[in-house]
């Protein structure tokens, strides 16, 4: 095994609607040594099995991290903006930063343990014996949060709104109940995905040029956003990453 390995694979064509992808992190460190992993998540539900450990991780507003030593392997799904709302049967904002035990939602749910291949098989199955039959309101949603997410210049909620046909109130009462995260705060978790990602592929970068395009006031705000919720500004995130320092935040999941 290399030091760390992530695996995705893609969930069953049932599950799809509401999975976006199954993921296996696995690490095999030295004696004595540690390694703290930092995450910027994307706006959505994981389910995490690691250890004897299974829980629902809300949506976050900020970068998590977890620490790991030894050996092992860790378990994800990775579920679309607003993929877990017809599971939860609640609305979204009430689980945001929130790690819930598995049963507490799915009611005594257990899974083996044995091996992740396995445990991906079981996890698809018991999904796709609960995904609603009708089409579920939070799918409008779903694909409303995927195309902020391919389109950089999606960069205001009025702006959103008006593309989408919907009111700037409705909207942000749908992102609410269904992503658990407002769609302004949606719109900069995808556009500062886009500066660490310019940050990482390193190069002279214009930051004022950046910040303007991505809908910044200024290079003083997007640095600010940066450094709030990915924790270093973007210059030194990108010296880190030039570095090949393994212990900036990654985007994503």
């Amino acid at each position: 095994m290399t030091r760390f390995r992530l695996d995705r694979s893609a969930p069953s064509e049932a599950v799809a609607r509401f999975v976006d992808r199954y993921w296996v992190a696995s690490w095999d460190l030295p004696e004595g040594e540690s390694f703290t992993q930092r995450v910027l998540a994307h706006p959505v539900v994981n389910v995490v099995f690691v250890g004897g450990e299974a829980a629902v991780h809300g949506p976050t507003t900020h970068v998590t991290s977890r620490r790991l030593w030894g050996s092992g392997w860790a378990l994800g799904v990775m579920f679309r903006p607003a993929g877990f709302r017809p599971f939860l049967g609640r609305p979204m904002n009430g689980i945001v930063d929130a790690a819930l035990p598995l049963g507490e939602v799915f009611d005594g749910a257990e899974f083996p343990r044995e091996d992740p291949t396995r445990l991906i098989a079981d996890v698809d199955r018991f999904l796709a014996a609960r995904v609603p039959a009708d089409r579920h309101p939070a799918e409008d949603t779903t694909a409303v949060v995927e195309r902020v997410a391919a389109d950089p210049t999606v960069v205001g909620v009025a702006p959103l709104a008006r593309r989408e046909g919907l009111g700037v109130r409705l909207l942000q009462r749908r992102f609410a109940d269904h992503v658990g995260l407002g769609p302004k705060t949606v719109i900069r978790r995808y556009r500062l995905y886009e500066a660490a990602e310019r940050a990482r592929r390193g190069g002279a970068t214009d930051w004022s040029a950046v910040a303007a395009e991505l809908g910044f006031s200024d290079q003083s705000h997007l640095t600010r956003e940066f450094t709030s919720i990915i924790g270093v500004p973007p210059a030194a995130y990108a010296a880190r990453s030039g570095a090949g320092a393994s212990d900036r935040p990654t985007p994503g999941a």
